[in-house]
């Protein structure tokens, strides 16, 4: 049996940015305050998490004002804008999807999509993949979508590699994953929500990041032209483009390990 994963993860340059992103949570996750305080990092981690989804799909937060709405315990307390709604009630609730990632893959985009786009669409179209002719926003600028029957196809061969062993990196996975559902634009609202939530569930479910300390959407965010720049070229299904995207999704983490180690020592100093 083939392993497609582990093919691109042999790749021109893809091994080397892996190591380095590897290195960089091992080096977080060695920080001594998680011993006691992890769950709190992972907290602030996604809630920083939502603010760059959100700041990706057009809509910029300040973090302080998400961080009081959080305290306060409410989505009123936030602002109504349904994109920062969405990518809050999305990075809230991905730790209880964990267990079903890998073995129901489509289960968990359909609750995505509802949790992403609750207050954008139809509550009928809420979970379903788009139609022919339905609209789709491109907030990305990605251009033409496929059609919804070459959706189907593609989404079911993903779901089904999900489901089986590969001997490729979970950044590698994650990255696929991410890239492959940008492509797509399954749902035609909430897409990019929903592709950088999955990436960070693959990292979470595949080992690396078990208990959802860092947050790539934050290293996506933070590198800029170069997230659209790369998953464009993934788009285009070259090997040079798909290796591109790779390394860039590998350096994501690497920033959000980094941030996240911000975050323990700003614990650790109390």
């Amino acid at each position: 049996m083939t392993d497609p994963f582990a093919q691109v993860a042999a790749l021109p340059g893809v091994p080397e940015a892996v190591a380095d992103a590897r290195t960089s949570v091992d080096r977080l996750l060695g920080h001594r305050i998680l011993r006691r305080r992890s769950a709190e990092v992972s907290t602030e981690s996604a809630l920083r998490a939502a603010r760059a989804s959100a700041a990706l799909e057009g809509v910029s937060v300040p973090l302080d004002e998400l961080r009081r709405g959080a305290a306060a315990q409410g989505e009123a307390a936030v602002p109504a804008d349904p994109i920062v709604q969405g990518a809050l009630r999305v990075s809230a609730e991905l730790g209880t999807l964990t267990d079903t990632w890998r073995r129901a893959p489509r289960q968990v985009l359909a609750r995505l999509h509802v949790l992403a786009a609750a207050d954008a669409v139809e509550a009928e179209e809420l979970g379903r993949p788009r139609l022919e002719g339905q609209d789709a926003k491109d907030f990305l600028g990605l251009g033409e979508r496929p059609a919804p029957e070459e959706v189907a196809v593609r989404l079911d061969s993903l779901s089904t590699l999900l489901t089986q062993q590969t001997k490729a990196p979970a950044i590698v996975v994650a990255a696929i994953v991410h890239g492959e559902l940008l492509a797509l634009r399954p749902f035609g609202w909430g897409d990019g929500i929903i592709a950088r939530a999955a990436e960070r569930l693959t990292l979470v479910d595949r080992g690396l990041d078990p208990k959802s300390l860092t947050a790539p959407e934050v290293g996506h965010a933070e590198l800029g032209d170069e997230y659209v720049r790369t998953l464009r070229g993934y788009i285009g299904g070259t090997s040079e483009g798909v290796a591109a995207w790779i390394r860039h999704c590998a350096a994501a983490v690497t920033v959000a390990a980094r941030d996240s180690l911000a975050i323990c020592e700003a614990y650790l100093r109390g």
